[in-house]
């Protein structure tokens, strides 16, 4: 048809085809509502193209011009026309002129697809393939499974998507990437057999055991292609090295495998005890012949089939926290399959199979498996959220003697200990180990019962690293806080004060020996890797302090007998930030009020104390980075922005906590309060106000201080020079333009301080020191507010903000501060309007709304009623502009 228009040559054809391809995508693919909120995902939910395009959609040659395309051409024109229909399948239910119009779109979205799958044609292609299967999965999440049984081609379409399915799981190497998709397409299948209403039979119940049997079987011989990989199979990715891969595979098998539990976990035991018997004999093999080639690739080869079967297990074990999924049948199939993974957990923990296995990926991939199922069982079966009366527990105390949660309680605990003790060496073992522990502490009922084994209270009677040997591998140094606040967190459930002192001792031995320590000793690596540890593990117990109890129980702990340590690492190490790093985290802890925990005595020196003691260590710090020349190449993140907005999130946690009145440090002439304001203002200059904006940590801490400090310190920062004022409004004025709304609205609050500040300073008749100062800055720099009015005033009128009323509280202030500035930026905008007096006069009288019934101050009443008015007068202003 273009041709007989547009006389084309036969090279020039399939280029015309083409660009039409990626013109049709890209108009399909608009956002025309604006609401994808996630560009990067090649996934789009309801397409919602306008209604003036529903004759055309609606029209059978249009669908059928593309699926005319894939079967004459190849990728990857064909690939693209499958990228359309996959668009199509995805129009808005509303934009069909009725139900019939859309049962009969669906129709031939099916039909067509079934051709396809009937034919073959074009499937060797691995984009067309990859196409097709993302063209199912849509059919099903865009129409429900009665729109489907409802086409006259249903039950040949389904049958064959089975088949394409189970074929696609024998030829795995081919269909990697598109097995997400396939599983998707049933596990909604299934979900939707609960609203299936009528007569029409869906015929899952035949189908859907067979796609679970491929699926299961073609992940075992996954593992045995892994083991006996040639060269050039080299590039074969492994999902259980993959966790999103795994994640997105495994979170479609639950609802697949409760459909038919009793078929799915029969299939699962088969495979599952010849391998555990298999795997339990090359175990009990001499320690020689396990360095024999072929005995290593089968304990490699059942370890790998063992972490999948593990992993399934785990998964369909979480799913009975969804609605109908807890009846007795499947309580007791969950009980068969929770058997077999306990009875697995005492042949991985012999030591010496241990110390044999440990350092194989295969193992790790066992290990993981096996924490995740424990993990998925503590959801659904121990603590908080628990089945309240489970048959599980009748078959486990007939099976394996463990009678009661408690029992089962007790082997996960000795489970953690063993991953603890013997698989150091593993990081990832190591970390999700410590995320199931502190997720069993942390459950109130759990945490309670953990209290009642034996294994918990040896733990924390013996916390040290000559019983948890992993404290010492530098990867793990980051898990120790993890490791000492789950601890506390069960240590404080205890209401008495003996067993703190018990679990504190070695810290307080290791202390004192830091304490005593020279100063040529105090430099040396190896009391650097100790105050390292140290206080990664104090920050952990700090942040497990949730009472006032238990926090004074610490403070009292460490102050006045320890602080001084702390001030000495400041000092020699402060150009070493794996030191200073998770020194400042501590104090950070140490000085944040989080549930009202730093509640001292009236009569308490305490917080003036606490607040002295983090001063001297953001000074002694402070001071030292800001005079270290760093070399060349080194990362300026790591060695001085981290640590400076560290010290940012100290100072205003320590300033916000209400514990400590600072006009005594005045009173008194203690200058801790401001020699720690003097230094992080230096801090703060140090950084280049791109600086601020590029690293998101970094502006977080830095935009909240400030609104803190214009808040509660205005007037020492505006008996500031100059340049450090102008240099802080500038960096204000940059996050004000910032994307982030929370970063723009504490500067606009920030602002908002300071221009009430200079209003009601200027409007005070009485002289003083501030009022002069602030003369004083106007004179050299006269632009300082009003450029900040210039941008608020920008931004609102001209640009979309979504924190429209954030951004109006400081404009009023400064409005009122700068009437010149205002009523000339009014003047110049109506002056652009000059050719055109209508609207010029329609802005005019906007303008004037803007003031109307506003007062000169700055009370509740009148700043409210500028805000309506604002809002009023953006409405206009957008109409005319």
């Amino acid at each position: 048809w273009q041709s007989s228009i547009f006389p084309a040559t036969n090279d020039e054809q399939p280029r015309i085809r083409e660009h039409s391809l990626a013109l049709t995508l890209a108009c399909l693919s608009f956002d025309f509502i604006g609401t994808t909120l996630d560009e990067a995902s090649e996934e789009m939910g309801t397409i919602q193209v306008p209604s003036s395009w529903r004759a055309l959609m609606e029209d059978p040659p249009t669908m059928q011009l593309f699926f005319d395309i894939y079967n004459s051409s190849s990728p990857p024109t064909s690939s693209k026309a499958l990228e359309v229909l996959v668009l199509l399948a995805s129009l808005r239910r509303s934009l069909f002129s009725g139900d019939d119009e859309r049962q009969a779109f669906l129709s031939r979205l099916m039909r067509g697809t079934l051709h396809v799958l009937q034919g073959q044609q074009g499937l060797t292609e691995h984009e067309n393939y990859h196409e097709l299967c993302r063209l199912l999965a849509r059919l099903k999440a865009n129409y429900q499974l009665s729109e489907l049984v409802q086409a006259d081609c249903y039950h040949e379409w389904i049958g064959l998507v089975a088949t394409f399915t189970i074929d696609s799981f024998k030829h795995w190497q081919w269909a990697a990437n598109s097995v997400y998709y396939l599983l998707s397409l049933w596990s909604r299948l299934v979900a939707s057999m609960p609203y299936l209403k009528g007569d029409v039979p869906s015929q899952l119940e035949s189908y859907v055991p067979q796609v679970i049997t491929a699926f299961i079987h073609s992940r075992m011989e996954l593992v045995r292609a892994l083991q006996s990989r040639s060269d050039a199979e080299a590039e074969l990715d492994d999902p259980l090295d993959n966790e999103e891969q795994l994640t997105e595979q495994l979170d479609t098998l639950p609802s697949l495998c409760r459909f038919q539990l009793q078929q799915a976990s029969s299939y699962v035991l088969s495979l599952f005890q010849p391998c555990a018997k298999l795997y339990s004999q090359l175990l009990a093999l001499p320690p020689d012949r396990h360095a024999e080639a072929d005995v290593s690739q089968r304990l490699a080869q059942c370890e790998g089939e063992l972490a999948w079967l593990v992993y399934i297990i785990g998964t369909v074990l979480g799913s009975h926290l969804t609605p109908s999924s807890n009846s007795e049948a499947q309580q007791l199939v969950d009980a068969e399959l929770t058997c077999i993974v306990l009875q697995l957990l005492s042949l991985l923990d012999v030591p010496g199979n241990v110390q044999l296995r440990r350092e194989h990926r295969s193992n790790q991939h066992l290990e993981l498996a096996l924490v995740f199922f424990m993990q998925q069982f503590r959801k659904v079966y121990v603590g908080d959220q628990a089945t309240a009366v489970s048959k599980i527990y009748a078959v486990l105390q007939e099976r394996l003697a463990l009678s009661d949660n408690l029992a089962v309680l007790s082997v996960l605990m000795n489970k953690i200990v063993t991953n603890l003790k013997l698989r150091s060496d593993c990081l990832e073992i190591t970390e999700k180990t410590l995320v199931l522990l502190a997720d069993l502490a942390g459950g109130y009922s759990s945490g309670k019962m953990l209290l009642k084994l034996d294994t918990v209270h040896f733990i924390l009677g013996n916390h040290t690293s000559a019983e948890f040997p992993f404290l010492d591998v530098a990867a793990n140094s980051r898990l120790r806080t993890t490791f000492y606040s789950t601890l506390c967190k069960l240590l404080f459930s205890d209401d008495q004060a003996g067993p703190f002192k018990a679990f504190m001792k070695p810290f307080t031995e290791l202390m004192s020996q830091l304490a005593d320590t020279t100063a040529e000793a105090f430099a040396s690596q190896r009391v650097c890797l100790a105050l390292v540890g140290v206080v990664r593990d104090l920050r952990g117990v700090v942040s497990a302090c949730s009472s006032r109890r238990t926090y004074t129980l610490f403070f009292d702990w460490v102050y006045p007998s320890f602080t001084p340590v702390f001030q000495r690492a400041a000092v020699t190490y402060y150009h070493l930030p794996e030191v200073t790093t998770p020194l400042l985290k501590l104090y950070a802890e140490l000085v944040y009020n989080k549930a009202q925990r730093l509640t001292f005595d009236s009569s308490s020196p305490n917080g003036i104390l606490l607040f002295r003691d983090a001063s001297a260590i953001l000074v002694a710090y402070g001071s030292r980075i800001l005079d270290h020349q760093l070399q060349p190449g080194t990362d300026v993140y790591a060695h001085r922005l981290k640590g400076i907005s560290i010290c940012m999130t100290l100072l205003t946690r320590a300033l916000s906590g209400n514990y400590v009145n600072f006009g005594v440090f005045a009173l008194y002439g203690d200058r801790a309060l401001s020699d720690c304001l003097e230094v992080i203002i230096k801090l703060c200059l140090s950084i280049p106000p791109d600086q601020i904006m590029v690293y998101t940590k970094v502006s977080k801490a830095y935009f909240t201080l400030m609104e803190l400090l214009m808040r509660n310190h205005t007037a020492t920062l505006v008996e500031l020079d100059t340049p450090v004022l102008k240099h802080i409004c500038t960096s204000l004025q940059a996050g004000l333009k910032s994307h982030e709304v929370a970063i723009s609205s504490q500067c606009a609050a920030a602002l908002e301080h300071l221009a009430a500040f200079h209003f009601n300073a200027t409007s005070d008749d009485r002289d003083s020191a501030v009022k002069s100062a602030l003369a004083a800055h106007l004179a050299r720099e006269p632009e300082l507010f009003s450029s900040q009015l210039a941008v608020l005033l920008n931004m609102i009128v001209f640009e979309d903000c979504a924190n429209q009323w954030s951004l109006s509280r400081p404009l009023l202030a400064l409005i009122l501060s700068n009437p010149a500035y205002f009523a000339s930026w009014k003047q110049s905008i109506l002056q652009q309007q000059a050719s055109s007096p209508d609207r010029q006069m329609k802005l005019t009288a906007a303008f004037d709304r803007l003031m109307a019934d506003v007062q000169n101050n700055l009370e509740a009443k009148n700043r409210d009623r500028f805000t309506q008015n604002l809002t009023v007068f953006r409405h206009d202003a957008k109409l005319l502009f």
